[in-house]
């Protein structure tokens, strides 16, 4: 009778650890699906802003094509987490230097298809920020899951493994010079 007890315990945390570890992969795969969708109506944003500026930033037209680019190879289909990760980080950049592009042309700055352009690019920046922060914790508790004991044993027989973060450049993390800004 006491083995039975044991053993019934033992099943019985056994399962809780495994429910446990599928419940956090797929709160994390809910969760990217969240951060897909954001960064999927940036990428919808894009050839709006792109064709709204082109014709007044001929000098910063390789920025331009740069994002271009980057956005239809975030369109290709079946790119990994780690892919998708990786060109949000290239795009946010590209997107970064667009928008200093914009503020050195008056009139352009002045158009109102910019201006509202730029201010929805701003709230699906936003989106996707707090999107990625929801991502990251996530993630850091999936990935404390498949590595801390007794969860990590489960973790390697169900093949589960960490999984990255998102981080962001090193350009992102440079203090601003604000200075430098206004006198641009």
């Amino acid at each position: 009778m006491t083995i039975l007890v044991i053993l019934g315990v033992i099943a019985l945390i056994v399962v809780l650890m495994y429910n446990s570890l599928i419940a956090k992969k797929n709160q994390v795969e809910n969760i990217f699906g969240g951060v897909d969708a954001v960064l999927k109506k940036r990428y919808d944003l894009i050839p709006n802003l792109v064709a709204s500026v082109s014709r007044y930033m001929e000098h910063e037209k390789s920025i331009l094509e740069k994002v271009t680019e980057l956005r239809a190879e975030a369109n290709k289909p079946n790119l990994s987490d780690k892919e998708k990760i990786d060109l949000d980080t290239k795009i946010t950049s590209a997107l970064g230097s667009i928008m200093v592009a914009v503020e050195n042309y008056p009139d352009l700055k002045a158009n109102e298809n910019v201006m509202n352009l730029q201010h929805n690019l701003t709230e699906i920046e936003s989106q996707i920020s707090a999107a990625r922060r929801a991502y990251n914790q996530a993630v850091t508790d999936y990935n404390n899951a498949v590595e801390m004991f007794p969860t990590n044993y489960m973790a390697s027989y169900m093949s589960l493994s960490k999984k990255d973060v998102f981080i962001i450049s090193e350009d992102e993390r440079k203090n601003v010079n604000v200075r430098e800004m206004f006198n641009a």
